[in-house]
Order: structure tokens, then C-alpha cells, then sequence
């Protein structure tokens, strides 16, 4: 079993986590600072099945690392939850603009951080799929195919990724800044825009499966799947 890997430089709540987190069965592995953390992340032997990231680090900052841990192929899919005692609404954004999965304030309940991480681990899990199926859709990861009601649907290489991105965080909003790193690359400083017309063909082209993407008015998109029978409801 993968190790979830505690970055946290304040002794009591890291030693917190982790007595916690071994009670559900997991082993941690605990770095005090954000540089112990990213050499523990990128680390061949016990690479991180999770990550529990403190913003107020000494050093690198939670901010940095996590934007680090995503340009890094080794932990770009690597799930990371947020510790941290700012709330904003502009805080929270900022990280999941940087990639965390999740986000979590402090104080905060234990047993509320056992549920997320367990929420994450698993969709972490069924990230790992070959393929995504329900009533209505399939994609295969590996063959980049994707059928509608049993019909092939043909997407370009660039909306096939958008469409493979969205599922495999299905449920969760992606932000459009993640999705454009993710699917143009973390170098690309293009408009939105170019994000938002690649929604609305690839909602077209699945056509009756087009509802599978939700709009989350002023953050991004969520892929929520398609119901048998329920209609379509695009949306620009």
C-alpha cells in the first residue's frame, strides 16, 4: 500500500493526522517543511498514494509545492487536500486553480478529514480505470473512444483529453485555469475563451450525452455522467 505522505510543519496536528490516519490502516509518512515534502513526493521507492498539504510552511509554501508537485509527471495525478487555516472563498480557489483535489480549513474535525481522505482515495481509484462507463456513455482511456447510446462519437485528440480530464474527476469541479493545464499545458497563456468553445463543440458532438458536462457559473465544469433517459440540457 502507498503511503499518504503529511506535510505539516506544526508537530502536534502532523502527529495528529497521523495517529488518526494509522488507525484507518494507512501508513504516513510525515515532512516538516515544504522541500522535505517534495523530495518525499518524489520519491521512486514509496511514491504517495495522497497528499495532506499545509499552506503555511516555512520555507516553500504549501502554494509553491502544490504548483511544483503539478508540473512534476510523478505526482501530477498524485491527490493533494489543502490544510490550511485561511478560509476566503479567494483562498480556496486559488488552490484548487493550482490542482488540490480538496480543501479543508482549520480547525477542523477529524473525523470530516478521515471522510475526504477516504472520498479521495477511492475516486483516486476509480481514476485508475481503463474506462468510463454509464447508462448512457463509454470512454476508453486507452483507445481514446468514446460511444454515445451505442454510437461512436469521433473527437479530435484535444477534445478527447478535455472529455478524459472531466471524467476522471467526475463529481468535482475543475476549474478552468486546471483544465487548461491539464489539457493545453501549464505553458499556454491563451483566453479561456478557447476553453469554453471547446465545451460547447464537444457537448454538440456527444450530442444526447452532451449533459454528461455541468457548467459551474464563474469556476469551470463538472462531468456529473449520463442518466438513462433524462434529456439533454446543453449549455454554452
Amino acid at each position: 500500500m502507498r503511503p499518504v505522505l503529511v506535510i505539516e510543519d506544526d508537530a502536534d496536528i502532523a502527529e495528529s493526522l497521523r495517529y488518526n490516519l494509522e488507525r484507518e490502516g494507512l501508513e504516513v509518512r510525515v515532512a516538516s517543511t515544504g522541500e522535505r515534502g517534495l523530495m518525499a513526493a518524489l520519491d521512486p521507492t514509496r511514491p504517495p498514494a495522497l497528499i495532506i498539504l499545509d499552506l503555511m510552511l516555512p520555507g516553500m509554501s504549501g502554494m509553491e509545492l502544490c504548483r511544483r508537485l503539478r508540473r512534476e509527471p510523478a505526482t501530477r495525478r498524485t491527490p493533494i487536500i489543502m490544510l490550511t487555516a485561511r478560509s476566503s472563498e479567494t483562498d480556496r480557489v486559488a488552490g484548487l486553480d493550482l490542482g488540490a483535489d480538496d480543501y479543508i480549513t482549520k480547525p477542523f474535525s477529524v473525523r470530516e478529514l478521515l471522510a475526504r481522505v477516504r472520498a479521495v482515495l477511492r475516486r483516486a481509484d476509480e481514476m485508475s480505470s481503463a474506462q468510463y462507463e454509464d447508462a448512457r456513455l463509454t470512454i476508453d482511456y486507452d483507445d481514446m473512444r468514446v460511444t454515445c447510446e451505442g454510437r461512436p462519437v469521433k473527437l479530435t485528440r484535444k477534445e478527447f483529453n478535455l472529455l478524459a480530464t472531466l471524467a476522471r474527476s467526475a463529481g468535482r469541479v475543475a476549474t478552468r485555469q486546471r483544465l487548461l493545464d491539464e489539457v493545453w499545458g501549464y505553458e499556454y497563456y491563451g483566453d479561456t475563451r478557447t476553453l469554453d468553445v471547446h465545451i460547447r463543440r464537444l457537448r454538440q458532438k456527444l450530442g444526447p450525452c452532451g449533459d454528461c458536462i455541468e457548467t459551474v457559473i464563474g469556476v469551470g465544469y463538472r462531468f456529473v455522467g449520463c442518466s438513462k433517459g433524462d434529456e439533454s440540457r446543453l449549455e454554452d
